[in-house]
């Protein structure tokens, strides 16, 4: 493997001692299982095969581990203070109307009352009226359909913030 055909963020994730590359990827996705399926599998060749285990250690995350994920993301609307990644993740509530940042929180509460969780979604690149009217759509789905659903949202979300410690120069 030669730093000419990985990428840069990539070489220096294979690099990190296990520490390290534990606390970056906790920062993808706080599921302790993902990261130890990926971890394990380092060091990668290019970013394919690191998207590949990602997706198949997501597609095995137990429903405790899936719970692990969840907990890890802020509810959509609320952005921890200081988080740039959820904050950029969730930019398209950031002009959102008061009248819409409350519909959100009431659907929350609704979702997490229904399903004991933060409702998830991809937020990159939709609006606040596109996550709304995705948790109202979503709180009639059954737990169990709800469940691969945010596997499958959890999948994007992971994909999109490998790909940015994938592409990071190495500098950073």
């Amino acid at each position: 493997m030669t730093s000419t055909t990985t990428p840069p963020g990539l070489a220096r994730f294979n690099a990190l001692d296990e520490d390290a590359a534990r606390s970056a990827l906790r920062e993808v996705c706080a599921s302790a299982a993902w990261g130890e399926r990926l971890l394990a599998a380092r060091p990668y060749a290019g970013a394919g095969d690191l998207y590949a285990v990602s997706d198949a250690a997501m597609a095995e995350l137990s429903a405790e581990d899936l719970a692990e994920a969840m907990a890890g993301h802020p509810p959509i609307g609320r952005p921890e203070p200081g988080d740039p990644t959820s904050a950029r993740e969730q930019s398209g509530m950031a002009g959102a109307s008061d009248r819409l940042r409350t519909e959100m929180l009431e659907l929350n509460l609704e979702y997490q009352e229904k399903f004991g969780h933060v409702f998830l979604i991809c937020a990159t690149g939709r609006t606040g009226e596109q996550m709304r009217d995705a948790v109202r759509e979503r709180i009639g789905n059954s737990p169990e359909r709800e469940r691969e659903t945010v596997r499958t949202e959890l999948g994007k979300i992971n994909r999109i913030r490998l790909s940015r410690l994938v592409e990071e120069d190495a500098r950073a």
